[in-house]
């Protein structure tokens, strides 16, 4: 035991003598500051802790940054009434406005149930102008690709064409070469010298291709023209509704008497009012 107790003397010495060289050295005892030691010990990571079996339905306990969330909205909220409070005490009976009676609160805020237009009549007008003005612009652009779809789809398109006159004394047969040919273009948008060869040889004689032996991929490239040519064809009649409904707006706002007629005073009586001018001398 006594071998041993020197052993632990001599080592403690050691350590002392240690620690009190890097005292003295100020370098070291910066290294050997009490934040560098309690940054070292490692510590234990603190976890939520859990409810007692009783209280498991209501979730883990509240940390302390939870609570100060919380207690932040709840005394905004306080404030937020105080001053509401405050602002209705100091109030003037007497005084009125007339928002009190035009607004209305929206999701909390207060907005008016009628605004004033801020443009004048001339402005309305200009504005009205510039929208049929687009409107316009728009229903020819879809004309134009209706027309370039249709003379591609050539059962749709009745007018001579001015580039190749076809002469057939079967009907049926000039269809089907005329369709066949436009599938050999929709499937690879070129056709041959020798395939257009081929294409008046089988029409010569008679012998088309069935519908069975047309590719899948070029019936779903002609359906889905069709399906484009139909949907522009809605649009248009939809944008001539629209620019219909824009131009009638735009002259009753022009100077001039003027009255709706009613029903019984109409002659083919439709959904849409009808109205009449009063007839004025032109000087």
């Amino acid at each position: 035991m006594s071998g041993v107790s020197h052993l632990f003397l001599a080592d403690c010495n050691w350590r002392l003598a240690e620690a009190a060289s890097a005292i003295d050295c100020g370098d070291c005892f910066k290294s050997l500051s009490m934040s560098s030691l309690r940054n070292a010990i490692s510590r234990r990571a603190h976890k939520e802790r859990a409810q007692p079996e009783s209280r498991k339905k209501f979730g883990l306990l509240e940390k302390h940054k939870d609570y100060v969330e919380r207690a932040k909205a709840y005394h905004k909220k306080e404030e937020t009434l105080r001053r509401l409070k405050e602002k209705a005490a100091f109030r003037n009976p007497d005084e009125f406005y007339f928002k009190m009676i035009k607004t209305r609160t929206v999701d909390g805020v207060h907005k008016l149930e009628n605004q004033a237009n801020k443009y004048t009549p001339e402005e309305l007008l200009l504005m009205k102008t510039q929208d049929i003005g687009y409107i316009i612009q728009k229903v020819q652009s879809e004309k134009k690709k209706i027309e370039k779809l249709t003379a591609t789809l050539h059962f749709l398109d009745n007018r001579p064409s001015s580039r190749h006159v076809y002469f057939a004394e079967d009907r049926l047969r000039y269809v089907g070469e005329t369709i066949f040919c436009f599938l050999l273009f929709l499937g690879r948008l070129s056709i041959t010298p020798l395939e257009a060869k081929e294409i008046q040889s089988c029409s010569k004689s008679g012998t088309m291709p069935a519908s069975e032996d047309i590719p899948d991929h070029i019936k779903r490239k002609t359906a889905s023209s069709y399906r484009e040519l139909e949907a522009r064809r809605n649009k248009v009649n939809e944008l001539e509704k629209i620019y219909t409904d824009m131009a009638m707006q735009k002259e009753l706002q022009k100077k001039g008497r003027k009255c709706k007629l009613r029903e019984d005073e109409v002659v083919c009586p439709t959904s849409k009012p009808v109205f009449k001018w009063r007839a004025e001398r032109k000087l």
